[in-house]
Protein backbone atom coordinates (compact mmCIF):
# COMPACT_ATOMS: atom_id res chain seq x y z
CA UNK A 1 0.00 0.00 0.00
CA UNK A 2 1.51 3.23 -0.80
CA UNK A 3 1.92 6.18 1.84
CA UNK A 4 -1.42 8.88 -0.34
CA UNK A 5 -3.37 5.60 0.97
CA UNK A 6 -1.71 4.81 4.16
CA UNK A 7 -2.72 8.98 5.02
CA UNK A 8 -6.39 8.25 3.47
CA UNK A 9 -6.71 5.19 5.64
CA UNK A 10 -6.41 7.16 8.65
CA UNK A 11 -8.67 9.95 7.59
CA UNK A 12 -11.32 7.52 6.78
CA UNK A 13 -11.34 5.76 10.84
CA UNK A 14 -11.29 9.04 11.80
CA UNK A 15 -14.37 10.10 9.45
CA UNK A 16 -16.08 6.44 10.15
CA UNK A 17 -16.21 7.93 13.92
CA UNK A 18 -17.99 11.12 13.23
CA UNK A 19 -14.84 13.36 12.55
CA UNK A 20 -14.96 15.14 9.56
CA UNK A 21 -12.20 15.75 6.78
CA UNK A 22 -10.73 18.95 8.07
CA UNK A 23 -10.69 17.63 11.72
CA UNK A 24 -9.02 14.33 10.35
CA UNK A 25 -6.42 15.30 8.05
CA UNK A 26 -5.55 18.35 10.64
CA UNK A 27 -4.61 15.71 13.51
CA UNK A 28 -2.99 13.35 11.22
CA UNK A 29 -0.81 16.05 10.05
CA UNK A 30 0.02 17.49 13.82
CA UNK A 31 0.95 13.62 15.22
CA UNK A 32 3.11 13.07 11.60
CA UNK A 33 5.02 16.11 12.81
CA UNK A 34 5.34 15.55 16.55
CA UNK A 35 6.22 11.52 15.90
CA UNK A 36 8.46 12.34 12.82
CA UNK A 37 9.27 15.82 12.40
CA UNK A 38 7.79 16.42 8.79
CA UNK A 39 5.13 18.86 8.26
CA UNK A 40 2.58 19.41 5.94
CA UNK A 41 4.66 21.59 3.95
CA UNK A 42 7.40 18.95 3.77
CA UNK A 43 5.53 15.73 2.59
CA UNK A 44 3.82 18.18 -0.27
CA UNK A 45 7.61 18.58 -0.97
CA UNK A 46 7.60 14.99 -1.25
CA UNK A 47 8.72 14.08 2.37
CA UNK A 48 7.38 10.95 3.85
CA UNK A 49 7.22 9.65 6.92
CA UNK A 50 8.29 5.83 7.14
CA UNK A 51 5.81 3.34 7.40
CA UNK A 52 6.21 1.85 10.32
CA UNK A 53 5.31 5.45 11.72
CA UNK A 54 2.25 5.57 9.82
CA UNK A 55 1.55 2.28 11.03
CA UNK A 56 2.26 3.23 14.68
CA UNK A 57 -0.62 6.20 14.25
CA UNK A 58 -3.24 3.72 12.78
CA UNK A 59 -3.19 1.86 16.29
CA UNK A 60 -2.64 5.62 18.46
CA UNK A 61 -5.71 7.01 15.78
CA UNK A 62 -7.93 3.70 16.55
CA UNK A 63 -7.70 4.77 20.22
CA UNK A 64 -8.14 8.00 19.64
CA UNK A 65 -11.71 7.97 18.26
CA UNK A 66 -12.51 4.50 20.23
CA UNK A 67 -11.74 6.62 23.30
CA UNK A 68 -12.06 9.94 22.57
CA UNK A 69 -8.80 11.05 24.40
CA UNK A 70 -7.29 14.31 22.88
CA UNK A 71 -4.52 13.25 20.35
CA UNK A 72 -2.08 15.38 21.82
CA UNK A 73 -2.97 13.87 24.65
CA UNK A 74 -2.12 10.28 23.35
CA UNK A 75 1.32 12.06 21.81
CA UNK A 76 2.34 13.76 24.89
CA UNK A 77 3.28 16.56 22.93
CA UNK A 78 1.55 19.76 21.29
CA UNK A 79 2.41 22.96 19.31
CA UNK A 80 1.93 25.64 20.97
CA UNK A 81 3.36 29.13 18.99
CA UNK A 82 5.58 27.39 16.80
CA UNK A 83 7.62 25.62 19.96
CA UNK A 84 6.78 22.07 20.73
CA UNK A 85 5.47 21.38 24.20
CA UNK A 86 4.95 18.18 26.65
CA UNK A 87 1.82 17.90 27.79
CA UNK A 88 -0.33 15.13 29.93
CA UNK A 89 -3.55 14.39 31.33
CA UNK A 90 -2.22 16.80 34.62
CA UNK A 91 -2.36 19.66 32.21
CA UNK A 92 -4.52 21.88 30.46
CA UNK A 93 -3.68 21.26 26.69
CA UNK A 94 -2.61 25.03 25.07
CA UNK A 95 -5.07 26.12 22.38
CA UNK A 96 -5.21 28.77 20.01
CA UNK A 97 -7.19 31.18 21.52
CA UNK A 98 -4.37 31.53 24.08
CA UNK A 99 -1.81 32.63 21.63
CA UNK A 100 -3.94 35.55 21.60
CA UNK A 101 -3.53 36.17 25.34
CA UNK A 102 0.56 35.53 24.91
CA UNK A 103 1.01 37.96 21.84
CA UNK A 104 -1.33 40.72 23.93
CA UNK A 105 0.84 40.31 27.04
CA UNK A 106 4.13 40.13 24.83
CA UNK A 107 3.31 43.61 23.03
CA UNK A 108 2.69 44.99 26.40
CA UNK A 109 5.89 44.09 27.79
CA UNK A 110 8.19 45.19 25.35
CA UNK A 111 5.60 48.37 25.09
CA UNK A 112 6.23 49.28 28.67
CA UNK A 113 9.39 47.93 28.71
CA UNK A 114 7.87 45.66 31.84
CA UNK A 115 10.55 43.02 33.49
CA UNK A 116 8.83 40.94 36.04
CA UNK A 117 5.87 38.65 34.88
CA UNK A 118 3.61 36.61 37.17
CA UNK A 119 1.61 33.65 34.91
CA UNK A 120 -0.79 32.47 37.44
CA UNK A 121 -2.29 28.42 36.39
CA UNK A 122 0.95 27.86 34.60
CA UNK A 123 -0.19 24.22 33.45
CA UNK A 124 2.54 23.26 30.80
CA UNK A 125 4.33 26.60 31.04
CA UNK A 126 3.08 27.71 27.57
CA UNK A 127 2.26 31.59 28.61
CA UNK A 128 5.61 31.48 30.64
CA UNK A 129 7.65 30.03 28.42
CA UNK A 130 6.79 32.52 25.35
CA UNK A 131 6.57 35.60 27.36
CA UNK A 132 10.25 34.56 28.63
CA UNK A 133 11.26 33.59 25.01
CA UNK A 134 9.75 36.61 23.54
CA UNK A 135 10.74 39.60 25.92
CA UNK A 136 13.82 40.56 28.04
CA UNK A 137 11.25 39.77 31.38
CA UNK A 138 11.77 36.89 34.13
CA UNK A 139 8.37 35.30 34.26
CA UNK A 140 7.54 33.12 37.64
CA UNK A 141 4.82 30.67 36.75
CA UNK A 142 3.09 29.17 39.52
CA UNK A 143 0.24 26.27 40.03
CA UNK A 144 -1.10 24.32 42.35
CA UNK A 145 -0.71 20.87 40.68
CA UNK A 146 3.19 19.31 41.69
CA UNK A 147 2.27 17.48 38.13
CA UNK A 148 1.53 20.16 35.93
CA UNK A 149 5.19 22.04 37.66
CA UNK A 150 7.14 19.06 36.40
CA UNK A 151 5.89 19.13 32.61
CA UNK A 152 6.47 22.92 32.97
CA UNK A 153 9.90 22.76 34.12
CA UNK A 154 10.63 19.99 31.32
CA UNK A 155 9.53 22.54 28.73
CA UNK A 156 11.34 25.13 29.85
CA UNK A 157 14.67 23.09 30.06
CA UNK A 158 13.50 21.92 26.07
CA UNK A 159 13.65 25.85 25.64
CA UNK A 160 16.89 26.42 27.72
CA UNK A 161 14.76 29.48 29.43
CA UNK A 162 16.06 28.02 32.80
CA UNK A 163 17.11 31.47 34.07
CA UNK A 164 14.24 33.03 32.66
CA UNK A 165 11.05 31.32 33.27
CA UNK A 166 10.98 29.60 36.81
CA UNK A 167 8.09 27.78 38.59
CA UNK A 168 7.00 27.93 41.94
CA UNK A 169 3.58 25.56 43.89
CA UNK A 170 0.76 28.33 45.04
CA UNK A 171 -2.79 28.17 44.94
CA UNK A 172 -2.97 31.71 43.59
CA UNK A 173 -1.05 34.38 45.48
CA UNK A 174 -0.32 31.78 48.30
CA UNK A 175 3.22 31.38 48.06
CA UNK A 176 3.79 34.64 46.48
CA UNK A 177 6.08 36.75 49.34
CA UNK A 178 4.57 40.27 50.38
CA UNK A 179 8.06 41.94 49.16
CA UNK A 180 7.35 40.25 45.43
CA UNK A 181 6.13 43.06 42.94
CA UNK A 182 5.17 42.77 39.18
CA UNK A 183 5.19 44.45 36.44
CA UNK A 184 2.17 42.18 34.89
CA UNK A 185 -0.02 39.44 36.29
CA UNK A 186 -1.12 37.20 33.45
CA UNK A 187 -3.75 34.44 33.42
CA UNK A 188 -5.78 31.80 31.86
CA UNK A 189 -8.09 30.54 34.59
CA UNK A 190 -10.51 28.12 35.09
CA UNK A 191 -13.86 29.61 33.32
CA UNK A 192 -16.39 26.91 32.43
CA UNK A 193 -18.98 26.71 35.59
CA UNK A 194 -19.56 23.23 36.40
CA UNK A 195 -23.25 23.02 35.28
CA UNK A 196 -21.90 23.15 31.78
CA UNK A 197 -19.74 20.18 31.54
CA UNK A 198 -22.58 17.79 30.74
CA UNK A 199 -22.73 19.63 27.31
CA UNK A 200 -19.14 19.71 26.82
CA UNK A 201 -17.16 17.50 24.06
CA UNK A 202 -16.12 13.85 25.69
CA UNK A 203 -12.54 15.47 25.12
CA UNK A 204 -12.61 17.08 28.08
CA UNK A 205 -13.43 14.48 30.42
CA UNK A 206 -9.16 13.87 30.36
CA UNK A 207 -7.94 17.18 30.63
CA UNK A 208 -7.75 18.31 34.87
CA UNK A 209 -11.05 19.41 36.01
CA UNK A 210 -9.45 21.79 38.33
CA UNK A 211 -7.91 23.54 35.33
CA UNK A 212 -11.28 23.84 33.40
CA UNK A 213 -14.26 24.09 35.82
CA UNK A 214 -15.57 26.86 38.51
CA UNK A 215 -18.14 26.38 40.94
CA UNK A 216 -19.98 29.31 40.39
CA UNK A 217 -22.78 29.71 37.81
CA UNK A 218 -21.29 32.58 35.54
CA UNK A 219 -17.24 31.38 35.74
CA UNK A 220 -16.35 34.45 37.27
CA UNK A 221 -14.92 33.09 40.63
CA UNK A 222 -11.72 33.20 39.68
CA UNK A 223 -11.23 36.62 38.13
CA UNK A 224 -12.57 37.92 41.47
CA UNK A 225 -10.31 35.75 43.40
CA UNK A 226 -7.09 36.68 41.63
CA UNK A 227 -8.12 40.19 41.08
CA UNK A 228 -9.08 41.40 44.06
CA UNK A 229 -5.37 40.24 45.00
CA UNK A 230 -3.57 41.91 42.87
CA UNK A 231 -3.54 45.13 44.56
CA UNK A 232 -0.65 43.55 47.00
CA UNK A 233 1.46 42.00 44.33
CA UNK A 234 1.30 44.38 41.40
CA UNK A 235 3.37 47.18 40.76
CA UNK A 236 1.40 50.91 40.56
CA UNK A 237 0.21 51.15 36.60
CA UNK A 238 0.91 47.75 36.56
CA UNK A 239 -1.04 45.31 33.81
CA UNK A 240 -3.86 42.05 34.65
CA UNK A 241 -4.15 40.37 31.86
CA UNK A 242 -7.07 37.54 31.62
CA UNK A 243 -8.81 35.31 29.11
CA UNK A 244 -11.95 34.77 29.30
CA UNK A 245 -14.70 32.71 28.26
CA UNK A 246 -17.60 33.40 26.36
CA UNK A 247 -19.97 36.18 27.50
CA UNK A 248 -17.77 36.53 30.54
CA UNK A 249 -16.49 40.14 29.02
CA UNK A 250 -18.59 42.25 30.77
CA UNK A 251 -18.58 40.63 34.40
CA UNK A 252 -14.83 40.89 34.54
CA UNK A 253 -14.73 44.47 33.18
CA UNK A 254 -16.39 45.26 36.19
CA UNK A 255 -14.69 43.12 38.40
CA UNK A 256 -11.33 44.79 37.13
CA UNK A 257 -13.40 48.45 37.60
CA UNK A 258 -13.91 47.94 41.28
CA UNK A 259 -10.86 46.74 41.61
CA UNK A 260 -9.18 50.21 40.53
CA UNK A 261 -8.04 48.99 37.03
CA UNK A 262 -8.21 51.73 34.39
CA UNK A 263 -7.55 51.39 30.47
CA UNK A 264 -9.48 48.17 29.96
CA UNK A 265 -9.39 46.63 26.22
CA UNK A 266 -11.37 43.73 25.23
CA UNK A 267 -10.11 41.77 22.21
CA UNK A 268 -11.87 39.60 20.11
CA UNK A 269 -10.00 35.99 19.03
CA UNK A 270 -10.49 34.58 15.39
CA UNK A 271 -14.01 33.94 15.56
CA UNK A 272 -15.36 36.85 16.81
CA UNK A 273 -15.74 36.18 20.44
CA UNK A 274 -14.43 38.23 22.83
CA UNK A 275 -11.46 36.44 24.51
CA UNK A 276 -8.81 38.42 26.30
CA UNK A 277 -9.01 41.26 29.04
CA UNK A 278 -6.75 43.37 30.07
CA UNK A 279 -6.28 46.88 32.39
CA UNK A 280 -3.54 48.96 34.24
CA UNK A 281 -3.72 49.17 38.37
CA UNK A 282 -4.41 52.71 39.09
Amino acid sequence: MNKHLQKRDLIEIYKNNGFSFEEATAEIDLAIEIMCGISPKDMILGIMPDPKDINRLKSIVEHRVKTRQPLVQILGYTYFMGQKFQVSSNTLIPRPETELLLKTAVKIIKEKDFKQILDIGTGTGCIACMIAKFTNAQVLGTDISNEALKIALNNAMHLDLMNKAIFRKSDLFSKIREEEKFDMIVSNPPYIPLGEKENLQPELDYEPSIALFTKDKDGIEYYEKITKQTKYYLKSKGCLVFEIGINQACLVENILKENNFRDINILNDVSGIQRIIYGFLE
